[in-house]
């Protein structure tokens, strides 16, 4: 029998190279190194020097080699843009000058060649207002020195020097401006995956959050229930089972980004958790369907608020109303407890997240879904009942209790005009 092993691991050696070699020989920006072919245009020169053609050919030679040395040391700190600005730069140009144009007016020929080199590194280094002022001048200058030695050939030395300077710049200009935007392209990159891991680390708060608490409450009903109504502790075990098995589809949806939860799901399941919680539930719902959107973002709610209820609130009613219109939704999760325990978790709607008491609010529970719904037009209000607020069917007195309220557009695509994903978290 024979047995085959696939290997899933990268894969290595020179076929591997062959298959990346693409990527990662992608030419990256330019250097100095672009520019110094430019210098055989001093050939000419160099061969009259050897060839003794060129009166006084020390001084011709040293000449040849100071300017050679000041375009090096120029061109390779045009690439770099802190070196470019430096006064060393600007004072090499300045000698590079000098001597550009005191070798061409004394030897003319072709020593005039270096004018378009000068023009280069004019364009190289300067940039805006100072590329006009200083490339314009260089070229009439070398004009006038073309002029006095060749005449009408002046012509091509000054067209020559004038759009070396011109293109080098705008060349120079156009790689910054791409280096910077593949630099803004990785940063975008690297704030999706941010983006990316904020949103599930919010999805798994909120369902294992929410899910737990249903567990710990039912296995509870289950322990009590086993001495005297065996039945009974059975039914709270299989329920723990449901809600497990609900708990794992719904974190492998959340894993692929594309989960659509259902309002109606998540409030039979909140009213199952308050009841086996000792709290009586009151689940009231109007108003025209929603879309699936606005139904995952009200889940959330749900889940968020009835698990705080069932943590922290000693509540022995709550209510949960949804009523809808055709432009928004309202959501108000509403308890009769006394709150103890659940200072974490309130705060003003819109505050900067402290909670009663000064204590601070993570990133995590009712603040992670006030910044979730702030994104997509809405907001969320939680905190101590109002003195007009009394949850129905119950003899708390008027201003007791917790109160948590979510407003929506019934369609937050159509209010922002992206998805629910894209929502940015607040800094």
């Amino acid at each position: 029998m024979k047995t085959v092993v696939t290997r899933k691991g990268p894969r290595t050696g020179p076929r591997a190279g062959r298959r990346t070699g693409l990527r990662a020989g992608r030419p990256g920006p330019p250097s100095g190194y672009a520019l110094l072919p430019w210098l055989l245009l001093g050939l000419g020169s160099f061969s009259n020097i050897v060839q003794g053609r060129t009166p006084n050919p020390w001084v011709g030679g040293l000449g040849l080699l100071v300017f050679n040395s000041l375009y090096i040391s120029v061109v390779f700190r045009a690439f770099d843009r802190a070196r470019r600005d430096s006064p060393a730069t600007r004072w090499s140009l300045v000698a590079m000058g000098v001597l550009t144009f005191g070798l061409a007016w004394a030897y003319g020929g072709s020593w005039l060649l270096f004018l378009p080199l000068l023009g280069l590194a004019c364009g190289s280094v300067l940039r805006g207002r100072a590329l006009a002022a200083v490339g314009i001048p260089v070229s009439v200058a070398a004009a006038v020195t073309a002029a006095y030695h060749d005449g009408w050939g002046a012509v091509s030395i000054a067209y020559g020097t004038f759009i070396s300077t011109m293109v080098a710049a705008a060349l120079l200009t156009l790689s910054e401006t791409v280096t910077e935007l593949r630099d803004t392209r990785l940063e975008l990159a690297r704030s999706a995956v941010d983006q990316e891991r904020l949103r599930f680390s919010r999805d798994l708060h909120d369902l294992l959050g929410h899910t737990m608490s249903v567990v710990v409450v039912k296995a509870e009903a289950a322990r009590r229930l086993a001495p005297r109504d065996l039945d009974a502790a059975l039914g709270q075990v299989a329920d723990i089972e449901s809600v497990g098995r609900q708990a794992l589809a719904e974190i492998r949806e959340a894993v692929t980004g594309y989960r659509e939860g259902s309002l109606a799901t998540d409030l039979d399941r909140a009213s199952s958790a308050l009841s086996a919680a000792g709290i009586t539930p009151d689940v009231r719902r109007s108003g025209p369907p929603l879309q699936p959107q606005t139904e995952v973002l009200l889940g959330w709610v749900v889940r968020e608020a009835v698990t705080n209820a069932v943590r922290h609130s000693g509540a022995a009613h709550c209510s949960i109303a949804v009523d809808g219109t055709a432009e928004r939704v309202r959501l108000t999760v509403l308890d009769d407890g006394t709150g103890d325990g659940a200072g974490s978790v309130r705060f003003p709607a819109g505050g900067d997240g402290e909670g009663e008491g000064g204590e601070r609010v993570g990133g995590t529970g009712l603040k992670g879904l006030a910044e979730r719904l702030a994104a997509v037009g809405g907001s969320l209000e939680a905190g101590p009942a109002h003195e007009a607020d009394a949850a129905p069917g119950t003899d708390a007195a008027p201003g007791t209790g917790f109160r948590v309220v979510a407003v929506l557009p019934v369609d937050p695509l159509s209010a922002t005009g992206r998805p629910l994903d894209e929502a940015p978290a607040r800094p």
